[in-house]
């Protein structure tokens, strides 16, 4: 997988797609998606890196709980053929949901 092919994979959710952050200004209203690739884990032998596994977070971001909008993400990362782990929270000073997916993608550049 390339980098800007998760990028077109996420797109395919319907919702706006940001990495790692909006610029001020920009942010569109909820709901919306955030992603970005916060370590590389690289596999080696011999002395050589010969695959780089990124880790992957995608930050669903929306006003109240949306069970069917998660539906829609989920089937979207896994017809990505990515498995992944989740994970929920509140952000109070913001009043909105934040579920948090994480998985590893390996980036062939």
């Amino acid at each position: 997988m390339k980098f800007m092919e998760v990028y077109e994979l996420l797109k395919k959710s319907g919702l706006p797609v940001g990495y790692y952050q909006w610029e001020e200004k920009q942010v569109p209203p909820l709901p919306y998606i955030l992603y970005y690739f916060p370590n590389m884990a690289p596999e080696a032998a011999d002395n050589a890196n010969y695959a780089a596994i990124y880790q992957l977070n995608v930050e669903l971001y929306t006003k109240n709980k949306d069970f069917e909008l998660e539906a829609i993400l989920d089937t979207v990362i896994k017809d990505g053929g990515m498995v992944f782990r989740k994970e929920e929270t509140y952000i109070n000073s913001e009043r909105m949901y934040e579920v948090l997916y994480t998985m590893e993608v390996l980036i062939d550049g």
